[in-house]
C-alpha cells in the first residue's frame, strides 16, 4: 500500500468513526432525554450534543478535503474525550455505546490531526 493510498485509508475510516459516534451521541442524548434522570443527565446530554455537532463538523471537512480538517479532527477528539468521560460514568446500555464509540473516534481523529 502506498502512501496515498495509506492516508487515503486512514481519512476514510476517520470519518466513519465520526459518523458512528455521532450516531451512537444523538441516540444517548435521545435516550436520555426519555429518561426519568433528565435532570441526573444534563450534562451527558450536553456533551452527547456537543460531541455529535462536531463529529458532524469534522467528517463534513475530510470528505471535502479542507486544509482545516486536522485542526478540527483534534477539536474533534477533545470533544469525543469528554463525551466519552461522562457517558463512562453512567450505567446504561446507551452511555456505554456512546463512550465506546467516542473513544475510538477521538484515537481515530489524533491520527489525523498529526498526520
Amino acid at each position: 500500500m502506498t502512501a496515498t493510498q495509506t492516508q487515503s485509508s486512514n481519512l476514510e475510516s476517520c470519518i466513519q468513526a465520526c459518523l458512528d459516534c455521532l450516531k451512537e451521541c444523538e441516540n444517548c442524548a435521545t435516550a436520555c432525554l426519555s429518561s426519568d434522570m433528565v435532570q441526573m443527565m444534563s450534562e451527558c446530554i450536553k456533551l452527547c450534543r456537543d460531541c455529535s455537532d462536531t463529529c458532524d463538523l469534522c467528517a463534513r471537512l475530510m470528505v471535502r478535503q479542507s486544509g482545516i480538517h486536522a485542526q478540527m479532527c483534534s477539536v474533534c477528539a477533545d470533544a469525543c474525550e469528554a463525551c466519552a468521560s461522562e457517558c463512562g460514568k453512567h450505567d446504561t446500555d446507551h452511555c456505554k455505546r456512546c463512550a465506546e464509540s467516542c473513544r475510538r473516534c477521538a484515537e481515530s481523529c489524533r491520527k489525523m490531526a498529526a498526520a
